[in-house]
């Protein structure tokens, strides 16, 4: 009788396996939008303290303030990231079709290293790594994007129903989060800290970079310098190499074409002012907002990259230190040291 396990014991059990099962389900069928999901989340954490100011200190309706919202976040947001998108697709999508095009350009390079400076780093071999490399995350950048695209309806649809709802999908969360409420008010607010500061640090920091690397480009004479200065606000926001994948290949490339001029001050300007304005507008907006650990960028954008495109930059480091959050919440609540002290009260 000792041994028994009690009823509600198993029924507890069996109604948790229920739930983990249809959990499993629902989560795979629903895999392909869960871009929109945490898009929606985002832009509700960006939009909850202007939702509540149109309604409470404004008396506005909730469904006019939440169409406001969206509409602003459309004109802000996603209208200039189509833009964005369309330019950047019109100029991948032949070198994705055609990788010579990408060849040719290594090869210049390689033949001035070679005859420069007998550096051998861009060989055969090591030309096929980086296009393998560069035309695989091209496609899933490409890929992911045109995905992200077609689920921005969604998206919003999801965005609607929680702004309008923000006060009961909050107060549901600190009544049925398993956690302390000090641990809930801690996973609210470095939650809200951690998206706040991936969804618009990272963007603000790259497009400075972007800018900045846009001038550059006009001013030496490179050609398409609008889309190599996207691509300069695209890579800023991979961690360590960021910015130098674009203007370190541009400034060899003007080397190999002769433009020694243009190489070497392409070489500065990347190296002083797109460097700098990395380096300055990151320390700024760090004091301001969640400071997260270089490993966890690294390894969160090479994972969100992987499960959601282009976006996967922003998402990919908050999953991550989301993830770390809750580990560091389980161990505060159920570490060791308060597992004894509960069997010790009891």
């Amino acid at each position: 009788m000792l041994n028994q396990i009690h009823p509600n014991k198993i029924r507890q059990l069996f109604f948790l396996s229920v739930i983990i099962l249809l959990f499993i389900v629902i989560s795979k069928e629903l895999y392909s939008v869960l871009g929109a999901f945490l898009g929606a989340i985002t832009l509700y954490v960006l939009l909850r303290n202007l939702m509540i100011k149109l309604t409470v200190k404004f008396n506005m309706k909730k469904w006019l303030a939440s169409i406001i919202l969206i509409i602003s976040s459309l004109i802000i947001i996603i209208i200039p990231a189509i833009w964005i998108v369309s330019i950047s697709y019109e100029k991948i999508q032949p070198i994705i079709n055609n990788p010579t095009l990408l060849n040719q350009t290594f090869e210049k390079i390689h033949l001035y290293l070679i005859q420069k400076v007998n550096i051998d780093i861009l060989n055969a071999d090591n030309i096929a790594k980086i296009n393998a490399f560069v035309l695989g995350y091209a496609k899933k950048i490409v890929g992911g994007t045109m995905a992200t695209l077609g689920n921005i309806f969604i998206m919003f649809f999801v965005l609607y129903f929680m702004l309008v709802q923000t006060l009961e999908i909050e107060t549901w969360l600190r009544k049925n989060v398993p956690f302390n409420n000090s641990n809930v008010n801690k996973i609210i607010n470095e939650s809200r800290n951690l998206i706040v500061s991936n969804a618009i640090g990272v963007p603000i920091v790259a497009i400075l970079q972007g800018l900045t690397g846009l001038i550059g480009y006009f001013i030496f004479g490179v050609q398409d310098f609008l889309f190599l200065g996207i691509l300069t606000t695209i890579c800023s926001m991979i961690p360590v190499v960021g910015s130098m994948i674009i203007w370190v290949p541009i400034m060899l490339y003007q080397l190999s074409l002769g433009n020694t001029w243009q190489g070497i001050a392409i070489g500065l300007w990347g190296f002083l002012l797109i460097g700098s304005v990395d380096n300055i507008a990151r320390f700024v907006l760090q004091k301001k907002m969640a400071n997260v650990h270089p490993l966890i960028t690294i390894f969160g954008v090479f994972i969100g990259i992987n499960i959601f495109g282009f976006l996967g930059i922003i998402f990919g480091p908050i999953l991550f230190s989301i993830f770390f959050l809750l580990v560091k919440i389980y161990i505060d609540e159920f570490g060791k040291s308060n597992y004894d002290e509960k069997l010790d009260s009891d």
